[in-house]
């Protein structure tokens, strides 16, 4: 299994936001991290998951803890994942 880290790219398993990728922008403790789609991008706002409601995928973003929404789609434009992420899983 691949590790919780900041900047990896998760798909949510359970809830409104199911199917959908997001970004662990900053881990809080052992079972829970933030992500964010972001909203604009994904569907997925900004919000404090249960690290059992997401599955990590292999890609990873570099970006720094609590990066802003801005930062998140700069990055990801970067790495061209902007299709990628917009495809439901």
């Amino acid at each position: 299994m691949c590790a919780m880290v900041i900047g990896r790219i998760c798909v949510k398993t359970r809830g409104r936001d199911s199917g959908r990728k997001c970004v662990i922008v900053s881990v809080l403790d052992d079972n829970h991290v933030l992500v964010t789609g972001p909203k604009n991008l994904t569907g997925v706002r900004r919000r404090k998951v249960n690290v059992l409601h997401l599955r990590p995928l292999d890609r990873v973003l570099k970006i720094r803890r609590n990066a802003s929404d801005e930062v998140v789609l700069s990055a990801l434009a970067k790495g061209k994942l902007e299709d990628f992420m917009r495809s439901r899983d």
